[in-house]
């Protein structure tokens, strides 16, 4: 397999359904941002791949058309929350298999205001087994929306394991909030009190809305090539892509009778050791995280499945700042989904944006510095796992 370079990046601001923003718009801006940023044109490019979930078929098409009608392969792509990134890790594929010297991966999404729902209501739904095996476990609420009691049954398991307080959770909204505050392109950047958080209005254990990651709309894109093509180019001292690796759920998944592992911590944490093992090193040596924290319970089991701190010691690893500026691990600095905002389908793509942004030395005021190993965990209920590895040349 040969390495492949990440050489070009594009994002969105993320906003709000309000806005209003046709998904073309937002796609074509992200993409064009990306070749910008490479220094190639469209005609480059020998296969795209697009990500989303609320889209009609060929929406790719719809939206790559408006650079050129080149004929090369355009595949469309839906795997929940990690669409973007199961479009990347295709992108990858191709080239580090040399069937193509350079590819693009796209990811949008225009979504609507309220919680995920079923789109369509009837016929077979695709988290119906996650939905069921938690029923085996707690008894449903009525009124909360399933997402948020899917995730906040994972907070209350850990809580059950290890203690952990109501307000630790609060405490990841907080540091998502002052992340996001020096993010020009994340939706909520004001700050927020742990009394702030915890006095929002409750949504199920100890999840309340602010610790809730809100509908969003945005695009996002990623160029990858091979060294050859970027030495063909005069592309110097690229981001590259040094593990990356995708899984579906485990069996343990639904045999365990875990909240946890109905979420993907399993999921995360076998992609973890899978990609630590292809790029060589440990946790320890990583330096930056763009984690997916849909939900404070999910940053923070997150911790542990990742391997940044040992299984039992999340809520040790906040209160020690462990997880911000300053800490062993920055971990969102972009504001994450939390405060940055998750158009499902843009969210791989723009956290690819996020930490090669920050591993050139481009983050601005939010720089980690020193940053050289940076790593990517996306999830989607479904399911599906997307970890990818970056590293600076």
């Amino acid at each position: 397999m040969r390495k492949v370079n990440v050489i070009g990046v594009g994002m969105t601001k993320f906003t709000t359904p309000k806005a209003l923003i046709p998904y073309p718009t937002m796609a074509i801006e992200a993409t064009r941002d990306a070749f910008k940023d490479a220094g190639i044109d469209y005609s480059e490019i020998e296969q795209a791949y697009v990500g989303y979930v609320y889209g009609d078929t060929c929406a790719g098409e719809k939206v790559l058309y408006k650079l050129g009608m080149t004929g090369i392969p355009i595949t469309n792509v839906t795997n929940a929350c990690t669409s973007g990134s199961n479009a990347l890790f295709l992108a990858r594929q191709a080239v580090s298999y040399g069937v193509v010297e350079c590819a693009l991966a796209v990811g949008f999404e225009q979504m609507t205001p309220g919680a995920l729902g079923a789109t369509f209501p009837d016929r077979p739904n695709p988290v119906e087994k996650h939905v069921m095996k938690l029923m085996e476990i707690q008894e449903l609420n009525a009124t909360a929306p399933i997402m948020a009691q899917m995730f906040g049954a994972a907070g209350m398991e850990h809580q059950k394991k290890y203690g952990t307080k109501d307000e630790t959770f609060a405490k990841i909204t907080v540091k998502a909030r002052k992340h996001a505050e020096h993010n020009e392109r994340a939706v909520f950047r004001s700050p927020l009190t742990v009394e702030e958080v915890m006095e929002s209005p409750l949504q199920f254990g100890p999840v309340t809305r602010f610790q809730c990651c809100p509908p969003t709309c945005g695009g996002g894109a990623a160029i990858v090539c091979s060294d050859e093509f970027a030495k063909k180019h005069n592309i110097s001292k690229p981001v590259y892509i040094a593990a990356q690796t995708m899984i579906t759920d485990l069996e343990s998944t639904f045999n365990a009778k875990s909240p946890m592992n109905l979420v993907g911590f399993d999921m995360a944490a076998t992609a973890a050791k899978r990609v630590y093992e292809e790029a060589g090193i440990g946790p320890d040596e990583v330096d930056l995280v763009e984690l997916h924290d849909c939900f404070t319970p999910n940053e923070l089991i997150s911790y542990e499945g990742l391997g940044l701190t040992p299984e039992g010691t999340a809520e040790k690893f906040i209160e020690d700042g462990d997880n911000t500026y300053g800490g062993k691990v920055v971990t969102n600095p972009s504001g994450g989904l939390l405060s940055k905002g998750h158009p499902l389908g843009a969210t791989g793509l723009a956290q690819c944006a996020e930490l090669t942004w920050q591993l050139r030395g481009e983050a601005g005021v939010r720089q980690v510095e020193g940053a050289r190993i940076g790593l990517q965990h996306n999830i989607g209920l479904g399911g599906a796992a997307v970890l990818t590895l970056y590293r600076r040349n």
